[in-house]
Formats: C-alpha cells, structure tokens, sequence
C-alpha cells in the first residue's frame, strides 16, 4: 500500500537525514575542494565506514525514534538511550559509538552524573554545535499533526529535545525554527512560503537568538561559499544546509551541494537531507541511495514512528 503524500515527506524526513549524513561521511573533517566531488555513496574516511554506512548523526536520531516510540516524552530516557549508543553502541551501523562530538559527549557524561537530562547539555555559546539538529527529525515526525494549530507547543518539543546534549540560546532557537520549517514541509507548504523571511508562522514559533533570526531571514540567500560553510556551528550548519536546499531542483542536487562544502560534511548532508526529505518526500530520494543504505531494518523500525493528535 503507497504511503499517502504526507507519510511519504515525513518518511523522507528520516530517510533524507541518514542518507545526507551517509554521502558525507567519506568526506568529513576534509577542507572544501580538497577531495572529488561527491556523487555517490564512498567508503573510508576518518573512521573508515563502508559506502552507504551512516554516523553518529544517524544513530542518535534512530535513538531519539525509538524512545519517543517506547516512551513518549522523557528527556531522561532520551539521554539513557543516547548513552547505550556512546557506551554499548546500540543504534550504531556496526555496532560501536565510532563518531561523537564534544559537545554530545560533554552532555552525556554530566547527565550520567546528574541524571536529569533538562540541564545536562552545556550552555555556554561556546558550546553551540549542530548536534542537536542534526538528529531533529523523529520530533517533527512525532508532532506532525500540530501544524499549523499548535506551533509553539511543536517548536517547544523541538527546542527541549536539544536540551540533553546542546542546551545554548543558539542551539535551542535553531531546534525551535528547524523543527517547524520540517513540520511545514512535511505538511506539504510551499518551500517558497516557509522560507520567505515574511513567513507569518516565524511570529508563532517565538523569539528566535538574532544569529538564527537571521538565518531565518534569508541569510542563506544572500552568500555563497567560501562565506556559506559546512562548519560544526549550529549557525553555519543551518544556514549552509538552507543554501543547499532552497533553489536546488531536486533532493540530488541539494544534498550533494550540502555534502560537498566538506568540513562537517555528514552533518550538514544530514540537516539538508532532513529538508530536502520533507520537501520531496522518501519517492523523492534516489533508489540508489535509499537501497544502497546501511541496516536498512534499524532505519525502518524507526520510520515507523506513530504521530499523536
């Protein structure tokens, strides 16, 4: 049975984040220009993972997936499941934690300390990565159906999920905006519409930190690289993975010009294959990719994340 128009983007959602994180893998932490493009799934790295094999990225949204499919809302079993994958490698493509930032880490060990995963993610700006984001799309999924009528309370899902790992100003305001911008795609909105800096909803989502504020606003549009950079700074990354994505003419060509900016590469793969995911939908992705990915049966336990009214 075919997956209506809307399952099918809010597949894609999930779908498009392993897959931009499994293009970018090969080709992480290496400068812009410095390697062939990407076109396709490739082996090694710093790791090395094989073609189609996805990171870290990957397995904390998968982790994210099942606690909000076995638990509902629980920061704290968010985090305890954040930490099979650091400690056991649960949710990991081959079954070890070979990829976790410093931030994540950080969050994980203070809240194995603490045990509440409200106020273990760092808040100092220095903090600010993107790997709050880069894991968002189980949220949206989840609370698809409060959009457009309850878009704060989906913003504030988004932004408390952030909380466990990444609990900075910038990090938060960029889950509260990411989280919406996916639920609205995913909603079948006009990419157009949603990314206009007069989007009415922006209003609705609350006050954003003025760094995302701006990218909201058009940021995106108004560079190129070098300027757009595929960094591991919450700001950078979203605005890099907006770039990608708002006049590409397929999820393709998106996801291989966010991949492509190198540094960061899985990651910013990661959040524009999210976007890129809920504009096009899981149809919208290539065969090659969607087939060529590794554990293809953890990836679909996952999307099959029950949505709450």
């Amino acid at each position: 049975m075919n997956p209506t128009p809307e399952r099918d983007r809010q597949r894609g959602m999930l779908l498009g984040l392993a897959v931009g994180d499994a293009l970018g893998a090969a080709v992480e932490f290496r400068a812009p220009g410095s390697f062939e493009p990407v076109t396709g799934y490739r082996g090694g790295g710093p790791h090395p993972i094989r073609p189609g094999d996805w990171t870290d990225d990957t397995s904390m949204a998968l982790a994210l997936a099942d606690s909000l499919a076995e638990a509902g809302w629980d920061l704290n079993d968010q985090a305890r499941r954040y930490c099979e994958w650091m400690r056991e490698g649960r949710y990991s493509v081959n079954g070890r934690c070979f990829d976790i930032g410093g931030t994540v880490s950080r969050g994980l060990h203070r809240f194995e300390q603490t045990g509440d995963a409200h106020a273990s993610g760092p808040t100092d700006e220095s903090a600010s990565g993107n790997g709050s984001i880069m894991r968002l799309a189980p949220v949206p999924m989840r609370y698809a159906t409060w959009f457009p009528t309850r878009v704060a309370d989906l913003a504030r899902k988004a932004e408390e999920s952030s909380l466990p790992t990444h609990g900075s100003a910038q990090c938060r305001s960029a889950c509260r905006y990411l989280g919406v911008l996916l639920a609205a795609l995913a909603a079948g909105r006009p990419r157009e519409e949603v990314l206009s800096p007069e989007w009415p909803v922006l209003g609705a989502i609350g006050p954003l930190h003025p760094r995302v504020e701006a990218v909201a606003r058009g940021s995106f549009r108004e560079q190129q690289p070098p300027a757009i950079r595929g960094t591991g700074y919450v700001v950078d990354c979203l605005e890099a993975a907006l770039w990608a994505f708002y006049d590409a003419a397929d999820f393709r060509e998106a996801v291989l010009r966010a991949v492509n900016l190198g540094d960061d590469a899985d990651t910013t793969g990661a959040v524009c294959g999210q976007l890129a995911g809920a504009h096009w939908g899981e149809s919208g992705i290539p065969q090659e990719w969607r087939t060529g990915l590794g554990r293809p049966e953890m990836l679909e336990l996952a999307l099959s994340v029950e949505q709450i009214p």
